[in-house]
């Protein structure tokens, strides 16, 4: 199930949370200030972000850090406020104040599916590799493929990014969290067993960018390549 965090402290956003839900997604309705504690990028699928609770320069710096994080992001927007909606402004979507749940929910999919390649099945698909996300399975080719947790939530993470470069400190902040105090070689664990565990019969999906990272593609070109 996707997750969409409901940022505001205003009534009448909140109880889009609860309508998100019926539309199948998780929606934890969260304070702004919960944002700070964070880094100011809640780990889900979609961020739907009050505009009534960020003053202007902040709200910048949000949108910004939420999109170099690879999230969607939509914004809730009061008619007063459509000024501060500029062609520039680094959100997926918005939404006009009071928000009908039904459009919300799918501007997000359609964001998703934009952002990500999330169609309305929850699948995401990168070439012969296929992400269930409603069910947390993996096929390549249609074979099913068994991860532990950690593997499936590093790989989501990649495939959710597809394309992206990300260095072993962010995909340490991104899957495993702040608190968590294992070195880069963690990641360098995770990635070559899940290596082991897709790339079978010739598919390639996760390129290793020398000296900075991985990332995920449809088919690798191969290791060390950008």
């Amino acid at each position: 199930m996707r997750t969409v965090f409901v940022v505001t402290r205003h009534a009448d956003a909140a109880r889009l949370g609860p309508l998100l839900e019926r539309a199948g997604f998780a929606a934890p309705v969260i304070a702004p200030e919960k944002l700070a504690e964070d880094d100011g990028t809640p780990r889900g699928d979609a961020v739907v972000l009050d505009l009534r609770d960020i003053p202007p320069n902040a709200f910048t710096l949000l949108t910004e850090a939420y999109a170099e994080a690879g999230g969607v992001l939509l914004a809730l927007v009061a008619p007063e406020q459509l000024d501060r909606i500029g062609a520039d402004l680094s959100i997926d979507d918005f939404v006009l104040l009071p928000a009908n749940p039904e459009e919300l929910a799918r501007r997000v999919e359609r964001a998703l599916w934009r952002r990500h390649g999330i169609d309305t099945e929850h699948f995401v698909r990168c070439g012969a590799l296929t992400l269930d996300l409603s069910n947390y399975r993996v096929t390549v080719d249609d074979e099913p493929i068994v991860l532990t947790f950690k593997e499936y939530e590093l790989l989501r993470f990649l495939a959710m990014n597809v394309g992206r470069v990300f260095t072993r400190e962010q995909l340490l902040n991104r899957v495993w969290g702040y608190d968590y105090f294992g070195g880069a070689r963690t990641v360098d664990v995770h990635i070559r067993r899940i290596r082991a565990k897709i790339e079978i019969r010739g598919h390639r999906f996760i390129e290793t960018v020398r000296n900075v990272g991985y990332r995920l593609v449809s088919e690798a070109r191969g290791e060390g390549e950008e």
